[in-house]
């Protein structure tokens, strides 16, 4: 049986009530994908107040790894809310924070002793990795590179890219964050060829230590290890390599920003798995927990104990009901046939988007690592035109569909591809085809308005 199960219009009057109630009680900052009021969701199935049933492709925007309420999950939340709903781990010690601090020791790369604190978001968990590298090197600059997403908070917005959606209007930002290029092969220079083109960017990362600031004051190079909003884009090996020599050689603090790439969302628990290399830091967030809010900052214990007593935390940072949430998620996910059915998932993906790629000239690119898939919408395939007119549509088309997709990319012109993990088969085959119509339809309106 199909999913997707429409009995209304597209909002339906419910869901038309409760956002317009929405619009009226907050700022018009607070963006929505869809103008549907949700009321109840099982694994990769939403359904809204008028009783209509959506595919969700956008998964929480990468947090359900394990699906809309697993029953696992549900269970060991309503326990123990009726236990402990709060403390605060500055108050107290509970046993959920700390089984969760100890799973992530067991799961992070890197074979020397870790430590974990936990934190609410990405955002303050970005942050906190970044206080932890200050403290530990007594260095003041962090590098990051174009396209990256770190949060919303004055420090990650000074480290996020893309500055028209994220940044417009929220400046000045914090200082000493230094921006270098990112090597995404498929907008490379035209003539450079693809090991050409990382040399560059490799070369550039290296000038910079001597254009733009000294190695010895930088306490971090952060760096997402496939681009997440900026378009899941793998990182190159050798350029990640160069990375983790140089912060290696200059004792510099190597943070891997995982929120979006970890847990389980490119077919290994951490996407760094997929290269053998290990930071020294790795920053979890999204699909820790399930859905809840939850975030986790892991590495070398030297470097996690550098901060003094009471220079880390948070009032709800490792809430219990948050924490029993993640062991039951970090024990899914870390499974052999979990990740398995996440790859089989991935394949399946890529094949469809494949597809579309060889019949819709619409499709400039399909990439991605395992099953953290994304296609990239351009008006032309020889000038890479980005095509976010059509890409909007595009999700348009598929929501007036029963489909729940989301955009990426720094010119808002890709699809990222999110669903749950363990999702089945039948479901990708009844999302890709509506991907497929709705990219059909539009790619027939661009034709006519072309003629």
């Amino acid at each position: 049986m199909p999913t997707i199960n429409l009995v209304t219009e597209i909002p339906g009057p419910q869901s038309k009530a409760l956002v317009a109630r929405r619009e009226a009680a907050t700022p018009r900052g607070a963006a929505k994908l869809t103008p549907v009021a949700i009321v109840k969701a099982q694994g990769a199935a939403i359904t809204d107040a008028d009783g209509n049933t959506f595919l969700d492709f956008a998964g929480g925007i990468g947090t359900l790894a394990v699906g809309h309420c697993p029953p696992s999950v549900v269970n060991a939340v309503q326990a123990q809310a009726a236990d402990l709903l709060h403390l605060c781990a500055i108050v107290g010690t509970y046993e959920p924070y700390v089984r969760v601090s100890e799973m992530m020791n067991e799961i992070v790369p890197g074979d020397f002793p870790k430590k974990t604190i936990l934190l609410n978001s990405g955002a303050e968990a970005n942050e906190t990795a970044i206080k932890i590298a200050r403290s530990y090197t007594n260095r003041p600059a962090v590098i990051v590179f174009e396209g990256a997403y770190h949060g919303r908070t004055n420090l990650t917005l000074a480290m996020t890219s893309k500055y028209g959606l994220f940044k417009k209007g929220f400046g000045p930002y914090a200082p000493e964050i230094y921006r270098l290029p990112y090597p995404n092969v498929y907008r490379r220079p035209a003539g450079l060829t693809e090991d050409e083109f990382i040399d560059d960017c490799i070369s550039r990362l290296e000038n910079a230590f001597i254009a733009q600031v000294d190695p010895s004051a930088v306490a971090a190079i952060v760096l997402e290890t496939v681009l997440g909003e900026g378009g899941f884009i793998p990182t190159p090996p050798r350029f990640l390599q160069r990375v983790r020599d140089l912060c290696t050689q200059h004792g510099i603090v190597y943070i891997a920003d995982e929120v979006q790439c970890g847990m389980g969302r490119t077919g290994k628990m951490f996407a760094v798995e997929h290269y053998g290399i290990v930071p020294d830091v790795i920053v979890t967030a999204k699909s820790i927990a399930a859905g809840m809010p939850l975030a986790a900052v892991t590495g070398r214990a030297d470097i996690m104990d550098a901060p003094h007593p009471g220079g880390l935390g948070g009032t709800y940072s490792g809430n219990p009901v948050a924490c029993v949430a993640a062991i039951e998620a970090i024990e899914m996910i870390r499974q052999p046939a979990f990740l398995a059915r996440a790859n089989a998932m991935g394949q399946r993906l890529n094949q469809h988007l494949l597809d579309l790629h060889a019949e819709v000239p619409l499709v400039g690119d399909v990439r991605g690592l395992g099953p953290m898939q994304l296609m990239e919408l351009v008006k032309d395939r020889t000038t890479k035109v980005p095509a976010p007119d059509e890409t909007l549509m595009l999700t348009q088309e598929a929501f007036k569909r029963g489909l729940i997709a989301i955009r990426a990319g720094l010119y808002s012109n890709c699809i990222r591809f999110l669903p749950p993990l363990n999702i089945t088969d039948e479901q990708v085959d009844e999302g890709m085809a509506v991907i497929a119509e709705g990219l059909r339809v539009v790619e027939s309106k661009r034709q006519a308005a072309l003629a």
